[in-house]
């Protein structure tokens, strides 16, 4: 069933059953967005979907694996045929945080599969809507990143999540570069440690961690582009 509300922007968020994804949803359908909720497990996406908008009015929840090319082909034809537009990509699924790994004997089989869900996935949602975004008269895109990705910083541990995500802030200075004369602004954002189940506990409330990512979704447009952000101002990349 199509979300109501003809004219309103069309925001798709991965990942985005749980955590600051769920937080993302609820506060980009709060600034009269239509959103679609991503979620791998598409019973706890509906589940999401009706505690933030019980009359299924404003968020509608689909059946999403940004590591499975198949999974995110139907869910672009999805939203083509029901929206036939995409204004904001929140490119928030993520897995890994691989605290206990280091790069001189990571399991490189973890490696590739959090690059395949937080590059890889995030390329591929990204390519596949990006005819709606060309389309949209305020097209963003959002790259939830991390600092943990940023070189500036980086210093060991964590190698799957940290290049992965160093990866990604890469993919966003590409994009945004190919992008720019389009009009797309593509940023990425570190929602800093939160406290979520990937996070754990003693990290900030999960809305304000989400408020610097719909600052990036909700740009003006004469806003930045390529960047690297977090509650809107540069962080080293």
């Amino acid at each position: 069933m199509a979300v109501e509300g003809v004219g309103l922007p069309v925001a798709v968020v991965t990942g985005a059953n749980r955590g600051i994804g769920f937080e993302v949803v609820r506060q980009l359908a709060g600034r009269d967005h239509r959103v679609v909720l991503g979620s791998r497990d598409l019973g706890k996406g509906r589940a999401a979907a009706a505690r933030i908008d019980p009359s299924g009015d404003r968020v509608l929840a689909v059946q999403l694996d940004v590591a499975d090319a198949a999974s995110v082909a139907a869910m672009a034809e999805r939203v083509t045929r029901e929206f036939g537009r995409t204004d904001v990509v929140v490119n928030n699924a993520a897995i890994l945080y691989d605290t206990w790994a280091r790069a001189r004997s990571a399991d490189l089989g973890e490696v590739q599969r959090a690059l395949d869900t937080n590059l890889f996935g995030a390329w591929r949602v990204t390519q596949a809507l990006l005819p709606l975004l060309r389309s949209s008269p305020h097209p963003r895109v959002v790259m939830v990143s991390s600092e943990g990705g940023s070189l500036a910083s980086m210093s060991g541990g964590t190698p799957a999540y940290s290049v992965s995500k160093a990866a990604l802030n890469a993919l966003t200075r590409l994009l945004a570069g190919e992008l720019s004369g389009q009009r797309v602004l593509v940023n990425a954002i570190c929602p800093g440690w939160v406290a979520t189940d990937m996070g754990g506990r003693g990290g900030r409330p999960v809305r304000e961690g989400a408020a610097g990512i719909v600052w990036a979704a909700t740009l003006p447009d004469d806003g930045p582009t390529g960047g690297f952000f977090r509650d809107g101002e540069p962080v080293p990349w």
